[in-house]
């Protein structure tokens, strides 16, 4: 009987994994599965720009798998039962229970709009393509009314600082403002911190700092000292949240929901689950949690193909794979950007690259990821290895050296 491998998402990280085990493990060994929501891949470091009114590539995942095996299932996952090793889907061909020997958890995150009154109802994000969409029509909308149509950003962090400067610079007759909840980028450089300011003004974006948002309505927002911003948009990108799918089924979760994993991204709770991307709580090399990021995405996909390759194969032991934090790369529009490289403590740099040049390697780093990801067996040897028997009896998880905080729920 062949070990059934499912991932669970198509996104960076789970695309990439798919690709990479249906290269290695022999066809003859195994049956590879990769359920994902839509049909497309989604590029969600893109999101903001398509949000904006650009045209972003969405190759179709038949397409970014063909040649491999793999199997796609187009279907949304209801439920993760791990102690019976199924997890349940919904999708065109109805609702069905998907058995498995060995699972990959990659269902990214998405906006978190629940944790403010008002903000899942009235606000919009773009932490996904349908959402994205919704806010590119509302845009379009206030476009056709003319100028004065008032955008509202809410959250000073990257996605939120990409955002605004996108909407500014590809919808001028629009007013764009970002409510920054503290210092405008105080996780950059002053030297950058200043670049970043430089920019607002450039794109005419209103930045307001130290303001909490209490309550999202359907034309204004409520904040925490009293005061109340207009809005005929608003965008909601204060922080992530995860599906409560990993800690529905049992798995050993983080307080915000996220899959503990070792350094081999293996579920310390459940032996026959992985989880990559940002679903995944894993620990960095400088032993501090991994953001959620698409470089994140890359590392811990990484190392889970090295550990489900070496534990299916019977070698000894995976190779471990760097699981660094370099920085950040920010774009403000097509033209301008940031990059804000990070110590060893995660803390930025004296020096960072902005301007043109920026906005080169921001472009790069894009451009290389949908690649990598349409191509994810590039590269790889042709060999496909078989498989050895009893592979789950092989490197129980490792709680030690895992950062665990107390469980969701």
């Amino acid at each position: 009987m062949k070990h059934r491998i499912v991932v669970l998402g198509a996104g960076y990280a789970g695309a990439h994994v798919a690709g990479m085990l249906a290269r290695r493990l022999s066809a003859a060994d195994t049956e590879l599965t990769v359920v994902n929501a839509e049909p497309d891949f989604v590029q969600r470091l893109r999101l903001h720009q398509l949000a904006a009114g650009q045209e972003i590539a969405a190759p179709a995942l038949s397409e970014v798998f063909a040649g491999t095996a793999v199997r796609l299932r187009q279907a949304r996952v209801t439920a993760v039962e791990p102690e019976r090793r199924v997890v349940a889907v919904a999708g065109p061909d109805g609702a069905a229970e998907l058995g498995y020997d060995t699972l990959v958890y990659a269902l990214g995150s998405h906006g978190a709009r629940h944790c403010v009154p008002g903000a899942a109802e009235h606000a919009f994000d773009v932490s996904a393509r349908p959402s994205a969409l919704s806010l590119r029509e509302r845009l379009d909308g206030l476009a056709r009314q003319g100028a004065g149509g008032r955008v509202l950003v809410v959250g000073d962090g990257l996605t939120g600082i990409e955002t605004a400067t996108e909407i500014a610079e590809s919808r001028p007759a629009l007013s764009v403002t970002l409510v920054a909840r503290g210092e405008l980028g105080a996780t950059l450089s002053a030297g950058a911190r200043e670049h970043l300011r430089r920019a607002c003004d450039r794109l005419g974006v209103t930045v307001r700092e130290h303001t909490e948002v209490a309550a999202v309505e359907a034309a204004r927002v409520r904040c925490a000292d009293g005061a109340v911003l207009e809005s005929d948009a608003t965008v909601w990108t204060a922080g992530f949240a995860v599906s409560p799918l990993a800690a529905a089924g049992g798995l050993d979760v983080t307080e915000d929901g996220r899959i503990v994993v070792d350094r081999t991204m293996r579920s310390v709770s459940h032996p026959d689950v992985y989880a990559v991307g940002d679903c995944a709580f894993a620990t960095g090399d400088n032993g501090l949690p991994l953001p959620m990021s698409c470089a994140s995405a890359g590392y811990t996909g990484r190392q889970a193909v090295e550990a489900i390759t070496a534990r299916l194969t019977g070698r000894r032991a995976p190779r471990n794979v760097k699981l660094s934090y370099l920085g950040n790369h920010i774009s403000l529009g097509r033209r301008d950007g940031i990059l804000q490289l990070v110590d060893h403590e995660a803390r930025p740099k004296p020096k960072s690259v902005a301007g043109r040049k920026a906005a080169r390697v921001k472009e790069a780093i894009v451009s290389m990821s949908l690649w990598g990801t349409s191509h994810p067996t590039f590269g790889v040897p042709q060999r496909r290895h078989r498989l050895t028997g009893a592979p789950h009896a092989a490197y129980p998880p490792k709680a030690g050296g895992t950062v665990r905080p107390r469980a969701h729920g």
